[in-house]
């Protein structure tokens, strides 16, 4: 999926690549017969054109998919990766200086773009895998109506160690794996994607799922300080640009506020809310209102909150939660988000997802305190992952000898996590946050615009860290007009729910039409 693909459990998914080395005695001769320094071949790029047509909303549309790989280079013209992607272009567009282009990808860190691929925007995606879907093979593939190929063009992109994409030369996958050393590659194969194609003056635009939306504010602002590529707006899907608001820190209590709201929300789906109302929207916003009020207020108190305003805290926290009092005041009113997972279907020996609260999963160590695993991840990647090889090897031909990696934990773990945004020249390193590279790319381009889509049971993301991230940007009145906010009835991939899928295409294609105007 694709939170950071921020993920708390072992995704236990990808195999490990085994490289067979022949014998040592075996290659003696050949050594023997080469000189000593001779130079490892150029690794080259490759490329697959097939031709295609698809129809969205009656529309005929030819296209051609282009899966290739792109090679990197270092200031000493030294090759450093081969970076994947997947790009598709409607060949019935006489001028496209007129026609906008779309670069996508997922997040992790360490997510390739499959899920917003065959998810989302591709012309072809996975059959829904929705709660009560399919989650067993075979899997069908289906031509995609909400596509967004009636109004850009798309590239796909899968950061270096994911998908198809590997270090070359005498770089490693891991010298990419860090918020500005991803940033780097993805703008220099941009660059080189622009130059090639002819589309340096194509209205442009970044969409990023999870940590794609943390990597798209660095990476736009980078885009246009450093590369003069300018972009005419930014889809955040399931937003985080300060990791702070989602990390549960000893001391830190602002977490826990921004996570009321997506806790109500997910016990009122689950039917765990004792006298559930019928209206979300209003019980959202009354959770809202608690919980950057009274709930707020207690937790500042910290060791100071008298035992009669904590019973009282609770039973309030305990209606918008549906946890128990008696958990709440043992938790001392701080309930992390896999203790939530665990602790909101205990007694009916479920688990709830964090990508999405709508799912739910056996749970195993009914005594643990914390989840195990996600049902939403587990539920829903074989599909996915199935789908995408399937697809690239039958119909865009490409692949066929070749690993595609959906998701690398070793770049997860191994994360540098070191960033200075503009501004960030006074104090200590916090938590990683790039709220200032997009505000700069917004001082700098008035003219960009910024979507935000946000799933009401997104446990990842939670939407209220969200609002409060996006009205603390602090900008000037006249840009604060440029940042829009949608709501979904799903989770952290919107997407798989049908109605969602259908809101968020149409939500995006008129964000890609208004911003493309000058």
């Amino acid at each position: 999926m694709t939170m950071l693909r921020l993920q708390p459990f072992p995704a236990g998914l990808l195999a490990a690549v085994l490289l067979a080395v022949p014998g040592a005695r075996a290659q003696d001769k050949d050594k023997d017969s080469k000189p000593a320094d001779a130079a490892a071949p150029a690794p080259k790029e490759e490329s697959s054109v097939t031709e295609h047509s698809i129809k969205i909303g009656g529309q005929s549309i030819p296209y051609k998919a282009t899966a290739s790989t792109s090679l990197l280079k270092n200031e000493k013209g030294e090759p450093t990766a081969l970076l994947y992607s997947t790009a598709y272009t409607r060949t019935d567009v006489k001028d496209l200086s007129q026609r906008p282009l779309a670069f996508l990808y997922n997040g992790g860190p360490g997510s390739a773009s499959v899920w917003v691929h065959m998810g989302a925007y591709g012309p072809r995606r996975v059959a829904s895998v929705d709660v009560g879907g399919v989650i067993a093979p075979p899997y069908k593939i289906l031509d995609n109506g909400e596509s967004l190929l009636d109004h850009a063009d798309l590239v796909f992109i899968d950061p270096v160690g994911t998908g198809f994409s590997h270090a070359a030369g005498k770089a490693q996958d891991k010298d990419f794996w860090g918020v500005d050393q991803d940033m780097k590659s993805l703008a220099q194969f941009i660059h080189i994607y622009v130059s090639r194609n002819n589309r340096w003056n194509s209205p442009k635009f970044l969409i990023g799922e999870s940590y794609g939306t943390f990597r798209s504010a660095a990476l736009g602002n980078y885009l246009q300080s450093h590369e003069g590529i300018y972009l005419n707006g930014i889809v955040l899907m399931s937003s985080v640009l300060n990791l702070g608001t989602i990390s549960f820190n000893p001391g830190e209590d602002m977490t826990y506020v921004f996570y009321v709201p997506s806790y109500a929300a997910s016990a009122w789906y689950q039917k765990v809310v004792k006298d559930r109302p019928d209206n979300l929207d209003t019980f959202l916003n009354e959770a809202r209102q608690f919980a950057s009020t009274e709930y707020a207020a207690a937790l500042m108190k910290g060791d100071r909150l008298s035992v009669a305003d904590k019973a009282e805290v609770a039973k309030k926290l305990s209606r918008f939660t549906g946890l128990s009092e008696e958990y709440l005041i043992k938790a001392n009113l701080r309930v992390n988000l896999q203790q939530f997972m665990k602790e909101l279907q205990r007694t009916k020996g479920l688990t709830t997802g964090r990508f999405d609260a709508r799912y739910s999963g056996p749970s195993y160590n009914m005594l643990g305190e914390y989840a195990e695993y996600d049902p939403q991840d587990a539920f829903t990647t074989g599909a996915f992952v199935a789908a995408l090889n399937s697809y690239m090897r039958d119909e865009l031909k490409f692949g066929q000898d070749k690993t595609y990696l959906p998701g690398s934990d070793d770049a997860g773990n191994q994360w540098d996590w070191k960033h200075r945004g503009p501004g960030e020249n006074f104090g200590f390193p916090g938590s990683p946050n790039v709220e200032g590279d997009l505000i700069q790319a917004l001082l700098a381009n008035p003219h960009l615009q910024v979507e935000v889509e946000n799933g009401l049971y997104d446990l990842a993301t939670p939407f209220f860290a969200t609002e409060y991230t996006m009205d603390h940007l602090l900008l000037p009145e006249k840009l604060r007009s440029n940042i829009h906010l949608q709501y979904y009835g799903a989770g952290h991939m919107m997407y798989v729910r049908d109605e969602d899928r259908v809101k968020l295409k149409n939500n995006v294609a008129s964000f890609i039409d208004t911003a493309s105007k000058p």
